[in-house]
């Protein structure tokens, strides 16, 4: 039995013993390293593997072409949109999914954003730390936070723990979601509205939508420009549901009063040239909402487990199978 564990360059040299726990105990277990330019080297080295293990390492049907004997890829995250799950399902691999490991954790970071923004703290921290000054209203039109609207664009488990956060502070909170029952929004107090209201009427928007291939820039000028309120904008999700050319155009133009922003539209982004950054109103992280002792734990775990499932037959014990496989 052999388990591939897919790696780019930077992450070749990771500690995977969690993983070898959780793996099954007689796996001939490798790491092999993915780049574009060695693509043809990594199908061959993959060819005869039982299970494929991978976070971010793109799994398309050239790819899957090459599985000779696979019958599950692993998924190191909650999103799979790296990986062709339909032709997949085609070829008789079912593909595994996170459930949840991080929900709290991006909860907490969303808020961090939206706190830090509201209140200027780029600002005020830039003007005692550089500028030596100690002005209690260098940021003068900070509002109060129990008075503003929170709108959430995708009311999943995450979205739903940042509106009972938002809530504890005072917010109202707003959702869009056209795929949520309407019962579970307003057992949190959440009204679910149009996109259209959630854009015109939000004081903050914080997105918490999968990146699908319906909702890819999602976010563009077009939208922004339905904004009536100058809000902040918060992006912890996935850079690919909004347009980031327009997103730097809105700021430069002053549509909205900030962002708050944990992925870019590339999971590599040229910072020395990144239009985004030096903007006291806006603040990078990255990528790095998820992150915590607990969720890398959880993160290494799971998708071990769910191979091991997979591989004994017993789909039950997988933590989620986001194919249908016959």
């Amino acid at each position: 039995m052999k388990i591939i564990i897919a790696e780019y360059p930077e992450s070749a040299d990771r500690d995977i013993s969690i993983e070898k726990e959780f793996l099954p105990e007689d796996a001939e277990i490798k790491v092999a390293v993915y780049t574009e330019e060695t693509k043809a080297d990594f199908i061959k080295e993959c060819e005869d593997a039982d299970a494929i293990l991978t976070g971010y390492v793109p799994f398309d049907r050239e790819m899957i072409d090459g599985l000779k004997n696979c019958k599950v890829i692993s998924i190191a995250a909650t999103g799979y949109n790296y990986v062709d799950v339909d032709y997949a399902a085609e070829k008789g691999i079912r593909v595994c999914a996170i459930g949840e490991y991080c929900t709290n954790e991006v909860a907490d970071h969303t808020l961090m954003l939206i706190l830090a923004l509201t209140r200027g703290l780029i600002r005020t921290h830039r003007s005692v730390k550089e500028d030596k000054e100690w002005i209690y209203d260098i940021v003068d039109d900070i509002p109060r936070t129990e008075d503003l609207k929170l709108g959430i664009a995708g009311l999943g488990r995450i979205g739903r723990a940042v509106a009972k956060r938002a809530q504890a502070f005072g917010m109202e909170v707003i959702a869009y979601d056209p795929y949520l029952p309407e019962h579970i929004a307003n057992d949190m107090n959440v009204k679910l509205v149009s996109i259209e209201e959630l854009m015109e009427t939000s004081d903050i928007i914080s997105i918490h939508m999968n990146l699908t291939g319906e909702n890819k820039e999602f976010f563009d000028y077009e939208k922004f420009k339905m904004m009536k309120k100058r809000p902040i904008f918060i992006n912890v999700a996935r850079g690919g549901v909004v347009n980031e050319d327009d997103l730097v155009r809105v700021l430069d133009e002053g549509l909205i009063r900030g962002a708050g922003l944990d992925v870019l539209s590339s999971e590599t982004p040229d910072l020395e040239n990144c239009p985004l950054l030096g903007r006291d109103n806006v603040i990078l992280t990255p990528h790095n909402a998820f992150y915590s002792k607990t969720s890398m734990y959880l993160l290494s775990r799971i998708p071990a487990e769910n191979i091991t499932a997979c591989l004994a037959g017993e789909y039950d014990k997988a933590n989620r199978i986001v194919n249908n496989v016959k």
